[in-house]
């Protein structure tokens, strides 16, 4: 390294701030007595220089180094009180990443030397450098792709693992697979294409590291829910092995994407850290100022309302800052549009509990920047009145577990499920209200749980492979398997469950509200009844590619419902529909085409729901039928007066018998004529035909 001098910093910007001198480093560390900077060498090994930073104003410390340039590897040491009991695990022998790391070099190395204090509650005196990544000075460029700028009204999400996706597909070079690159590649752009995806929602791509008691098992942290750098890129996921080629990759995969169409959304994690529970890692916030990043009870005990060890405490304005920058870097520098908020109940709690008008949510809607962006929120978390579904606030959306859990249940055969369904299916207005249909994300599998495939095969978890003897992961799945659990060879039993999959993926995408489906649901991947499959980075969370998966019959159904949904408007249309709206009418019917009278919607015996929308501005009828019992069912189809027409024509069924595409297929039913409904199917109808509605 050439000759450096330092002297005093400024704390107008966090974190290492390149000008034209050198670099400027800042941090906060409130409760901290002394903090030092180390330089390291471009390998990441040797130490080369140790600071003391000065301290100035509100816990923050600075420095200017002159001479110095971006690319320079660094971290902190903090000295400080050592005392459990009052929060304070200051511990100098630890070296710690920046907080506002953009980029990291080297690689963690799980130990024990990383914890802060030994079994005896004694402070740890072993040093952990060597088996810590180093921080990197990176110098940002701002994103000037174009957005696609999509409506919430004309979103459908594609909720994907950037290494699970490609990690198994023979079209992608070997050196791509798994990687940003591969997700901007056009095998990746033409398959979410043609499913309608207009935005994908990435699972977290934050660098993140492996919980501890995994490695043991042979395991490693697979969906990423387990936070490093709030700043920095997967690097596991860039095909670069420079320390700011994820950086580029990343921005390159945003830029295909947009050139295409399609909006980004990552998954991002603020709820908690890495650093666990107090004997789990120390790597940045616990040794920085553990009081002031974590929320603590009065013991100096972390507070646990994630159920992953420790929660980080939004509330303070440091952290609450941090938080915020990291946002606008992600949507700035990095090109996202969107974020959604793992466990997002957190991110509005006090000391009372869930707060609407919670400071971060203010912050947001009077931000410049992070006012244009998507938010969605996970609307729950495990603490103290965690669940949270229709109380964020517009331009909130969220995801709507009770429309996830009423789908399967009624399509599973549950009772008194018609009246909730009903609701469902018209965007869960009795949740959100007085806001928006396009507030409910409406899903039926996502990463969390079974696959779509496993949920019409599997009645129990089978979670052996995660090491913890089946007892992690959901028990309330709400899944059948039709008399087989698991793989079967039984051609009449695959039958029903590629018929139940076609049931469960039409209801979602016929359903008022913002469709999400989960990456594999269009080529029926199984998990083999892993519900929680976190820490199975291998071939059980992989897709397995092969020569006609592109062509698989859920991918083509998804592809045929898309420009069903497309051609209604009702299904854009973004406010609910009441009796007297001057446009659409819709109606609820029994099996003989009468009207559902109130005692109908808690008849256990009633299997079908007809369901109508009469679009009066366009000419359009749509009827959707879903029948979910396992015999016959002889349906009249609803004669409807305004305006009138002597036809319903079939556009779709997941009946693989039905091809509505097929020249000599009867598709074409007068209003008086009878119709007879397979077992556990669902229907389209309309008075146009689907010539029409493709265009």
């Amino acid at each position: 390294m050439s000759s450096w001098t330092a002297r005093a910093g400024h704390t107008n910007k966090m974190g290492a701030t390149v000008n034209e001198a050198g670099v400027n480093f800042c941090l906060f560390a409130h409760h901290a007595q002394h903090v030092y900077l180390c330089l390291y060498d471009h390998s990441g090994h040797s130490e080369v220089a140790r600071i003391a930073l000065f301290k100035g104003e509100a816990g923050l410390w600075h420095v200017q180094i002159d001479g110095i340039r971006k690319g320079q590897l660094y971290g902190y040491r903090v000295a400080g009180e050592f005392a459990p009991a009052l929060g304070h695990l200051h511990n100098v022998n630890k070296f710690l990443v920046d907080p506002y790391s953009y980029a990291l070099h080297g690689e963690y190395e799980t130990s024990g030397r990383h914890q802060v204090m030994d079994e005896m509650g004694k402070m740890c005196p072993l040093d952990n450098a060597h088996l810590m990544p180093k921080s990197v000075v990176v110098e940002h460029t701002i994103y000037h792709g174009h957005r696609p700028n999509i409506s919430w009204a004309d979103t459908v999400l594609y909720e994907c693992h950037v290494k699970g996706w490609s990690a198994r597909h023979g079209e992608i070079e070997h050196d791509q697979r798994g990687t940003y690159s591969a997700l901007g590649n056009e095998a990746f752009i033409s398959h979410v294409k043609a499913l309608g995806v207009t935005a994908v929602e990435l699972m977290p791509v934050h660098e993140f590291i492996s919980e501890p008691f995994l490695a043991p098992l042979q395991l490693s942290n697979y969906w990423g829910y387990n936070t490093l750098s709030f700043f920095a890129p997967h690097r596991a996921y860039s095909s670069s092995e420079q320390a700011t080629g994820a950086i580029n990759e990343f921005k390159a995969m945003v830029s295909s994407l947009h050139e295409h169409g399609v909006e980004v959304i990552i998954d991002v994690v603020y709820n908690h850290t890495c650093e666990g529970a107090l004997h789990g890692p120390s790597c940045h916030f616990r040794g920085i100022d553990n009081a002031s990043y974590y929320r603590l009870d009065k013991q100096g005990h972390y507070i646990n309302d994630t159920g992953c060890g420790n929660t980080v405490a939004i509330e303070k304005p440091h952290v609450l800052r941090l938080v915020l920058d990291s946002l606008r870097y992600w949507y700035e520098v990095m090109g996202v549009d969107g974020f959604r908020f793992d466990l997002g109940a957190i991110l509005g709690r006090d000391k009372h509990g869930f707060n609407a008008r919670h400071a971060f949510f203010q912050c947001i809607a009077q931000d410049p920047v992070l006012s244009k962006a998507k938010l969605i929120a996970e609307p729950w978390d495990i603490g103290p009145g965690g669940y949270q579904l229709g109380g964020f606030s517009a331009p909130w959306r969220e995801w709507n577990d009770q429309y996830r859990d009423v789908v399967r249940r009624f399509w599973r055969g549950d009772n008194d499920m018609l009246g909730v369904l009903a609701k469902r299916l018209h965007g869960s207005a009795d949740i959100f209200k007085s806001r928006a249909p396009s507030s409910t994300i409406n899903f039926v599998v996502s990463h969390d749980g079974y696959t779509l495939a496993d949920l019409v095969s599997y009645e129990q978890k089978h979670n052996e492979a995660n090491g913890e003897h089946n007892r992690d992961g959901h028990n309330a799945n709400f899944s059948f398997n039709f008399g087989v659990e698991g793989v079967t060879s039984d051609p009449e039993v695959k039958s029903l469950r590629l018929k139940a999959q076609k049931n469960l993926l039409l209801s979602l995408l016929l359903s008022k509200g913002v469709p999400m489906l989960s990456a594999g649901c269009e080529m029926a991947h199984s998990q083999g009844g892993n519900n929680n499959a976190y820490c199975q980075d291998n071939a059980i969370s992989w897709l397995s590619w092969n020569d006609v998966s592109t062509y698989h019959p859920l991918s083509l159904f998804i592809s045929d419902l898309q420009r069903i949904r497309n051609a209604f408007s009702i299904f854009k249309y973004d406010q609910y529909v009441h009796d007297d709206d001057p446009r659409f009418d819709l109606g609820w019917y029994r099996p003989n085409g009468d009207p559902m009278q109130s005692g109908d919607w808690h008849d256990a015996k009633l299997h079908t729901l007809i369901h109508t929308i009469v679009d009066k501005h366009a000419n359009k009828y749509v009827c959707l039928v879903l029948h979910r019992a396992q015999h016959e069912q002889v349906i009249s189809l609803p004669k409807l007066e305004q305006p009138p027409f002597n036809q319903w024509h079939l556009l779709l069924s997941s009946d693989d018998t039905v091809n509505t595409h097929a020249d000599n297929a009867q598709t074409h039913f007068e209003t008086s004529e009878e119709i007879t409904l397979t077992p556990c199917s669902s229907w389209v109808f309309s008075n146009v035909q689907w010539h029409q509605v493709t265009g």
